[in-house]
């Protein structure tokens, strides 16, 4: 029985990650993988600011474009706006966690692919962890000292049974990845795209991100909540293809891959982090943002907290993880409650003048602001827009009072 001091379940960005700190650090690694190939399901969209290259070591190798422009598309509105250099990075998902995976082997951790998760139990001081490999018929158990669920939304190892999770708001993203024609590709290229308003997708928004050459991911998601205005049920699909039709129209478009994935969030983030030695990472604790839908940056940070913490229990330093929940709470509770409330409100509640205006709000704002509001959640910003946006009301009425006084005038 071969023996490990962690199992990490799930090599998304943060069982990658933690994995790759805990291998470099020395630790006993085993990394294991459901899917045989990472090419397997490449479902994130990874629009990421251009820091986290830098501060997750991330090569360029691993990413599909940078990008210096955002664009926010309403149903009557739209802003844009650009920077002279790149302020982020749209990753490419299946390089991004091939080189994660990589880098734990180099670091002298096990990685195992097609393996998948079936149960564990506790003997005396280690925990039994069986799995199932594709390309063998018989179960194989190792034994572990921690073992780490990074399974995302399906929080495998935490809940045995599905009735024991937490009541979780469901959301599902469909993205295409297509190829378009020259002009089609140059005019969308260098920037992120979001669509959102009742016109392109009630309950969410969808987007537009550029890859390498002539390839852009178009995708759209939404909550599985009823909307307060909004009756109809629209499918992804619907939205996708009128994103195509109505706004890149390209002359040519050839579908290359069709992915998706349903995200499960805890509202409050009152998942369970951990029990007894089991640690859960990542999306398995709800760190996709609710309002943005951003998780990878936010998965590989949860995953640096919760490999220094390991490391501490590893050394004897700390009996169990409450040390990882409390920190865990106050990088992510406050903005990510904030964040629900107001996902709840743009996506479910607001009218479609509202998100127009919304749009307006954040024209007179530099892209760097506006990335600050969008990727690091600094909503007080949206204040330096209303001023400018109520000065341009005040004098779209007072041109109207004008004219109107300028025709009384004249009829004298």
């Amino acid at each position: 029985m071969e023996t490990f001091d962690v199992v990490i379940v799930g090599a998304g960005p943060a069982g990658g990650h933690c994995a790759r700190l805990l291998a470099e650090a020395g630790v006993q690694i085993l990394l294991v993988e459901r899917s045989p190939d990472f090419a397997i399901n490449s479902f994130s969209s990874a629009g990421t600011p251009l820091e986290t290259l830098q501060t997750y070591r991330l090569p360029d190798s691993v990413v599909g474009s940078f990008w210096q422009k955002l664009v926010v598309v309403s149903s009557h509105n739209t802003g844009k706006w650009e920077s002279q250099q790149p302020l982020g990075a749209v990753l490419d998902f299946t390089k991004l966690r091939e080189f994660l995976a990589d880098t734990v082997r180099q670091a002298g951790g096990d990685v195992w692919m097609g393996c998948q998760y079936l149960r564990h139990v506790y003997e005396e001081q280690s925990l039994m962890v069986t799995l199932k490999s594709r390309s063998q018929p018989a179960e194989v158990t190792v034994k572990t000292k921690i073992l780490v669920d990074a399974t995302g939304p399906a929080r495998a190892v935490m809940y045995a049974r599905e009735r024991d999770k937490p009541p979780f708001i469901s959301g599902t993203g469909l993205e295409y990845l297509i190829e378009v024609d020259v002009e089609c590709y140059q005019t969308h290229a260098n920037a992120l795209t979001f669509l959102l308003g009742h016109k392109w997708i009630p309950k969410g928004y969808s987007w537009v991100f550029p890859m390498e050459p002539n390839r852009l991911k178009v995708g759209a998601g939404a909550l599985r909540l009823k909307h307060t205005i909004v009756s109809e049920e629209v499918p992804l699909k619907r939205s996708i293809e009128l994103l195509l039709h109505d706004y890149l129209k390209p002359q040519t478009y050839k579908i290359l891959d069709i992915h998706g994935a349903t995200l499960r969030y805890c509202s409050q983030l009152q998942d369970v982090y951990y029990r007894d030695r089991v640690v859960a990472i990542g999306d398995a604790v709800s760190t996709v943002n609710f309002l943005g839908g951003e998780g990878i940056r936010h998965a590989m940070h949860s995953a640096t907290i919760a490999a220094h913490h390991i490391q501490r229990h590893l050394n004897h330093q700390t009996s169990d993880f409450q040390a990882y929940q409390r920190e865990m709470y106050a990088v992510f509770r406050t903005q990510w409650n904030l964040s629900e409330r107001m996902g709840i409100k743009k996506y479910l509640q607001d009218t479609d003048e509202l998100v127009d205006r919304f749009v307006s709000y954040l024209q007179p704002l530099s892209l760097e602001d506006v990335v600050d509001i969008l990727f690091f959640y600094k909503f007080g910003k949206t204040r330096k827009g209303l001023g400018p946006y109520l000065q341009r009301k005040l004098t779209a009425v007072w041109n109207l009072l004008y004219q109107g006084l300028h025709k009384q005038e004249l009829h004298k």
